[in-house]
């Protein structure tokens, strides 16, 4: 899914902002994002990324956060 401005996590690169616009993750995975903070609404940046693409490293509200490629494909951001 990738409309305007908007993409995934995964496909946000290195350095770049946005801002959390849609999280499609259900259940417990859910209620994680949430516990961490990755809430509608929330600013991130991708800080970096393995060699592989996995895990992402993002900045979310001054804290470092790591996620898998398959979590980060579970958020969606508008690119700032």
């Amino acid at each position: 899914m990738q409309t305007n401005n908007m993409v995934s996590l995964k496909e946000l690169a290195v350095g770049k902002k946005g801002m959390i616009v849609r999280i499609t993750a259900k259940g417990s995975l859910k209620r994680r994002f949430l516990d961490m903070g990755l809430v509608q609404g929330a600013q991130v940046k991708v800080k970096g990324k393995a060699p592989m693409g996995d895990p992402i490293k993002v900045d979310i509200k001054g804290y470092n956060l790591s996620l898998r490629k398959k979590e980060a494909d579970e958020i969606y951001v508008e690119v700032e």
